[in-house]
C-alpha cells in the first residue's frame, strides 16, 4: 500500500517537473524566475536586501551601547 502511494507521488512530481520544463523551453527567452532576494530588482526598488547585505549594513552602522550601571 505504502509503496503504491510512494510511486504515485513520484510520478506526479515527475509530471510537474516535466510540465515546468516544457513551459520554460517553449517560452522565448524562458528561464526560471529569480527568487534570490539580492538579485530581485523589485525588492531592491523597495529597499529590501538579503540577510547578508542587511547584516553588513548593520555592522557598518554599529554603535556600541554602554551598559554599565553606576553604583
Amino acid at each position: 500500500m505504502l509503496v503504491k502511494v510512494f510511486i504515485i507521488v513520484l510520478i506526479l512530481i515527475g509530471l510537474a517537473l516535466v510540465a515546468l520544463s516544457i513551459g520554460i523551453l517553449l517560452k522565448k527567452g524562458g528561464r526560471f524566475p529569480e527568487i534570490h532576494i539580492g538579485r530581485n530588482q523589485r525588492l531592491k526598488d523597495k529597499g529590501i536586501h538579503c540577510a547578508n547585505t542587511t547584516d553588513a549594513l548593520e555592522r557598518k552602522n554599529y554603535k556600541p551601547v554602554d551598559n554599565k550601571t553606576e553604583e
